[in-house]
């Protein structure tokens, strides 16, 4: 019977924050032989020595030619990531992010002792998380909401006819346009056969102004300032040739109306289902709020300590991705800091707030979770994979293949992992509108409707959603959203 090895390699840990450890490891020399082996292996395959075939060259041979401390320098670089891997796993560390490592003590035939000095996970004492209390806001239908789903749907089948008159505001037109910097024509600023309804102000500031009494045939110039291409935030002429002028013709509001847009024989009857289509997306909506609240209840009767530097990364981590998604849009961060009327400064308060509270988030839904002893069914990650792959415009298994060869399933799973936490807590959740009635949150289906009590889904409760306002909200991130390297939200 082979004699078991013992492992003589000893560790200590010394806390120097909440949120951060400094790791001493001690690995006695005859601990370092296969790295030794390793190193002498790896160096002999390196080089060419006369009489000896590459890959054959003998450690006393290595050692005359480029020196003991070349083999040892190799060896202790092979053998530190595992050692200190053992060491955390030994002492129950959570690292986030890398290590400052620093090597202490090393002479040739004597023990190596290294440091490693790390932010950890936070040990969090978690508040009684069942039945947290929160408010949210009540609902209500108004009139003209419902009459305002009925002029949409009036839109949507009305017809376009042609007139032979000055445009107006509401019109649709058919428009040319042509864009100048300096009197030369800007290449990625012309179109042809637009269409276009004033008073949408979804095209060119002042565009709106020019096409306003105009009529089909006529030209008009006014300034703009253009949103995209290579000249994106400069101010520009624009040409726009009026085509066109399409007046709207809205079908009345009666019984034919009522079946031909909707499986309904009379007007009541529409209108009621359109009242109750209202319900349902203000009942998802105030679901979506309840479960904020409750999230925002939880986080504030929970200590969660975190790291400096752990923050830091994650704004800038979201920073960037803003970043990104402005310049596919074509806009500059300061337009985008004009059109929400913010200034630096309160933007990147803004910023470090919701990396603060998406790290607590994440933390205080992993305690729990590791606490209920939560797992996850392989249905469950499919489903979450579908949602996934849907929110970034992929296939299913397109996106799975991906996240699989970057080697981010495990951050699915722990996503996966916060939303059942998460729905496990605004489950048992005291959640009242403010009339004081018990909002149900339980039996609450996708559709916005009530059924018969039911277990609740990961897919039904998603872990809290970033604040509307900001443009990384409608991003789907692909990094792992709590990894132990870069946590993410929630």
């Amino acid at each position: 019977m082979t004699e078991e090895r013992v492992i003589t390699v000893q560790s200590a840990v010394e806390e120097l924050s909440p949120t951060s450890v400094r790791l001493t490891v001690e690995v006695p020399f005859e601990e370092l032989k296969p790295s030794l082996d390793a190193a002498y292996k790896k160096i002999a395959g390196q080089i060419t020595v006369p009489g000896f075939r590459k890959g054959r060259v003998p450690p006393q041979i290595i050692d005359q030619r480029l020196g003991r401390g070349v083999v040892l320098d190799e060896a202790v670089n092979d053998a530190i990531p595992r050692y200190y891997t053992e060491a955390l796993r030994e002492n129950d560390l959570t690292p986030l992010g890398q290590p400052e490592l620093d090597v202490k003590e090393f002479e040739d035939g004597e023990k190596l002792t290294f440091t490693a000095e790390l932010d950890v996970r936070p040990h969090i004492e978690l508040p009684e998380y069942n039945g947290v209390t929160a408010e949210v806001d009540g609902i209500e239908i108004a009139d003209a909401e419902v009459e305002e789903q009925l002029q949409a749907l009036r839109e949507r089948f009305g017809t376009l006819t042609e007139v032979d008159r000055s445009a107006a505001d509401g019109d649709f037109v058919t428009i040319d346009l042509a864009a100048t910097k300096d009197g030369e024509p800007i290449e990625d600023a012309q179109a042809a056969g637009l269409s276009y309804q004033i008073g949408s102000g979804n095209m060119l500031d002042g565009l709106d102004e020019a096409l306003t009494g105009m009529t089909a045939g006529k030209e008009n110039t006014f300034t703009s300032t253009l949103v995209g291409g290579e000249l994106v935030g400069e101010e520009v002429q624009v040409q726009v040739t009026l085509q066109a002028v399409k007046e709207q013709q809205l079908p009345d509001v009666d019984e034919e109306f009522a079946q031909m847009a909707s499986e309904f024989d009379t007007v009541e009857e529409l209108t009621a289902d359109l009242r109750d289509r209202l319900l349902r997306g203000k009942r998802l909506e105030q679901a979506a709020a309840a479960r904020d609240a409750v999230l925002e209840k939880l986080l504030d009767l929970t200590e969660v300590p975190l790291p400096e530097r752990v923050v830091a990364d994650e704004v800038e981590s979201r920073r960037e991705q803003i970043r990104q998604q402005l310049a596919y849009a074509g806009m500059t961060e300061q337009q985008y800091l004009d059109s929400e009327q913010q200034t630096e400064d309160e933007f990147s308060g803004e910023l470090e707030k919701r990396a603060t509270d998406a790290l607590a988030a994440q933390f205080v839904l992993e305690e729990i979770a590791k606490k209920e002893e939560l797992g996850v069914e392989e249905s469950e990650l499919t489903e979450h994979i579908q949602r996934r792959a849907q929110g970034v415009g992929m296939q299913p298994a397109e996106y799975a293949d991906q996240m699989m060869k970057a080697g981010q399933v495990p951050a699915l799973v722990s996503e996966v992992v916060r939303g059942k936490a998460l729905a496990l807590v605004v489950e048992s959740a005291e959640v009242t509108d403010g009339s004081g009635d018990r909002v149900d949150l339980k039996n609450l289906r996708p559709d916005g409707t009530y059924g018969e009590p039911e277990a609740q889904t990961e897919a039904q409760v998603e872990p809290a959603a970033e604040p509307a306002g900001q443009p990384e909200e409608q991003a789907e991130e692909q990094a792992e959203p709590g990894s132990e390297d870069e946590p993410k939200d929630a």
